[in-house]
């Protein structure tokens, strides 16, 4: 679904003063998003939300892969094409990071959920330690589980929930805990090219998925003292 084939918000993409005035086809508080939702953004990629909340400016923000958009992009709930863009990317590494990016929302036209579908967060949780079970959800996937093997590196972690294209920037959660940022999986390791796709999320063999930790996503964030800072989920 083409975030900019739908002729009812063409106008509302090309400015995003008026986007984020409300002037698009939403009733206010209208949009619902949460932690896992699927966004789109103007570029045409859709990717996950990993959970929202509000930083230190008092600002609705939300978390997303930094792969997903550049910064000054505008975005729409994937479900709600129709109510026009609701927000824009504040910051992006464009993945060349943690692979992060901090979204900042019209209050006055999205409502913040703790709960979407399986997933609710309440908070945020410890790095997960090699062994423990670990759970995803994301547009494409949707709720799944899966054990966690270990780091990739010092950041990523490695485990064996199901990601699909589209499910980049979705949570990671343990109980009602955000602990992780979904970011692919795994398609090759020391030169050696492989790549099993997830069918479902409860078919356990297919290729690792691999996560970021969100203490380390929120501690970059708050360093930049921008948008995003101090971040608390609702």
């Amino acid at each position: 679904m083409k975030f900019r084939g739908v002729a009812a918000i063409a106008a509302v993409i090309a400015g995003v003063g008026a986007a984020l005035a409300g002037t698009a086809q939403a009733d206010p508080g209208s949009v619902v998003l949460g932690g896992s939702s699927g966004l789109v953004f103007e570029n045409d990629h859709a990717c996950s939300l990993a959970a929202i909340g509000y930083d230190n400016a008092d600002r609705l923000v939300g978390l997303t892969a930094g792969h997903c958009a550049p910064t000054g992009s505008l975005v729409g709930s994937e479900t709600q094409l129709r109510a026009g863009a609701v927000g824009i990317v504040a910051y992006s590494d464009n993945g060349e990071g943690l692979d992060f990016a901090v979204l900042v929302f019209d209050k006055q036209r999205v409502t913040p959920v703790r709960t979407v579908g399986a997933t609710t967060i309440a908070g945020i949780g410890e790095r997960p330690a090699p062994g423990s079970t670990v759970c995803s959800n994301g547009r494409s996937s949707g709720p799944g589980c899966g054990l966690v093997w270990g780091n990739l590196d010092p950041i990523t972690t490695l485990n064996q929930a199901c990601s699909k294209p589209g499910d980049s920037g979705g949570p990671v959660t343990v109980g009602d805990r955000l602990v992780g940022m979904n970011l692919g999986r795994l398609t090759g390791l020391a030169g050696i090219g492989f790549d099993i796709p997830c069918t479902t999320a409860a078919n356990p063999i297919h290729s690792p998925a691999y996560f970021a930790p969100i203490d380390e996503i929120l501690a970059a964030i708050n360093e930049t003292g921008g948008p995003g800072t101090g971040f608390r989920p609702v």
